[in-house]
């Protein structure tokens, strides 16, 4: 019998699980990534050695109008070492810089006072101008135009009204967008509502190209490139964060050329074989996002990739935050899986409903697998609405998972499923 610690929340919840049961743990090797360098060298030697353009500091020089973006509450980008330094930076250009940190929430609630200071600490939030970007409010957004897609390009206007539009964040392999970070502070992070959901219809989502690991043909990724390059980022901090969140590599500099380094050393560090099993057990990674249901297809859809047919899901997800949405609660809850996939795919692209991407995942996934919910925050009833199983704990969930595929299943463990990039024997992304 072996123990495998499950992340959830802000701990981690034990699995036992005898050996001979054990087809695979499949982790990152980014978690066992120990850097040469601490943190700050790591952050400082990427924006001394920018990939593809000047120093920031140069770039700062006669721009008095600077836009800084950073995520919201629901990413875990470590903001108290990069903003420091991306800040100074700014100012060695130019010290007088009218600098706004703007808050990219795509269409999440607003990020809080408290968890700025949490996420910034207190003298950022008491002497920087922060600005949270609200997707609902269209009179802070301006149109430039149509996306390759068709759809329409409405963007916060303080990124269009800037001098010197820099971004920050982390990378990481995304279910639908390909990887995160780079393009993506843009495009979901400061557009209006009506963009991120054209952005994210039902017929970009069911795309063969919008998958995890895919950044080429993809039509989401491709509009999040057009419009990060329309609003000209000129900058952009990237790292990628290893087990405990913690700064193992740092890339800075051009838009696309940054990004791309970032994206080679995460596909080096995430990708692995997807190895089959009965039943599948992952989480979301912990805090901070497993804090909704609504961000959990992530981790879901990793599960999927090595879970054979009829198999069974179990996704650790600690939901303290509720479900994510009243749209994503709403869909998820309308009916069969089957009857949540026929009403969102009637549903034109300039239609879209605020959260249907994830509830089509589920949809999608759902119809093949059964999935069992780990939550001690959401309420069970709800989870079953939801078409899901709940469960109070890992063990509990293989237990129910055992009644349903026979105590001789394989079991395949993805401790954190946001991690892992899982690659079919044919080396296709799944």
């Amino acid at each position: 019998m072996k123990e495998i610690q499950i992340p959830y929340g802000h701990t981690t919840f034990p699995l036992h699980l005898e050996e001979a049961r054990t087809a695979a743990v499949l982790t990152a090797k980014m978690h066992a990534y120990v850097p040469e360098k601490s943190e700050p060298e790591l952050i400082r030697e990427a924006l001394e050695h920018p990939i593809g353009s000047m120093r920031l500091c140069d770039l700062a020089r006669g721009k008095q109008n600077v836009v800084l973006v950073t995520s919201d509450h629901t990413r875990a980008v470590p903001s108290r070492l990069t903003l420091p330094l991306l800040l100074a930076e700014i100012r060695a250009g130019n010290p007088t810089a009218h600098i706004t940190i703007l808050i990219a929430t795509g269409l999440h609630r607003p990020t809080t006072e408290e968890e700025q200071r949490r996420m910034f600490g207190d003298e950022i939030v008491d002497r920087e101008n922060i600005t949270v970007n609200n997707a609902f409010l269209p009179a802070d957004f301006v149109d430039l135009g149509a996306l390759p897609s068709g759809a329409n390009f409405w963007v916060n206007r303080l990124a269009v009204e800037c001098d010197l539009l820099v971004t920050e964040g982390f990378i990481e392999p995304h279910f639908f967008a390909g990887f995160s970070g780079g393009c993506k502070s843009i495009l979901p992070g400061i557009c209006a509502e009506k963009t991120v959901n054209a952005n994210h219809s039902f017929q970009a989502i069911a795309s063969p190209w919008a998958k995890t690991g895919i950044l080429e043909h993809n039509p989401i990724h491709e509009d999040m490139a057009a419009a990060a390059r329309r609003v000209n980022v000129q900058f952009i901090l990237n790292v990628a964060l290893g087990q405990h969140k913690n700064v193992v590599a740092a890339f800075a500099g051009d838009l696309e050329a940054a990004h791309a380094a970032g994206v080679d050393f995460i596909r080096a560090q995430s990708q692995c074989p997807a190895v089959q099993g009965d039943i599948v057990i992952t989480s979301n990674g912990g805090y901070p996002l497993d804090q909704n249901l609504y961000q959990s297809p992530k981790a879901v859809a990793t599960a999927e990739a090595c879970c054979a047919e009829g198999g069974v899901i179990i996704m650790c997800c600690s939901c303290m935050d509720g479900m994510g949405g009243a749209n994503f609660e709403r869909l998820i809850t309308l009916g069969t899986p089957e009857e949540i996939e026929a009403y969102l795919a009637k549903i034109p692209p300039e239609q879209t409903i605020p959260e249907q991407w994830c509830p089509q995942v589920y949809a999608r996934i759902l119809k093949k697998h059964k999935v069992i919910l780990v939550t001690t925050y959401l309420d069970h009833d709800l989870v079953r609405r939801a078409n899901m199983i709940p469960a109070s704990s890992p063990d509990e969930a293989l237990a129910i998972a055992d009644q349903m595929k026979g105590r001789a299943a394989k079991v395949v463990v993805i401790p954190d499923g946001v991690s892992v990039l899982a690659v079919s024997q044919r080396g296709a992304h799944i």
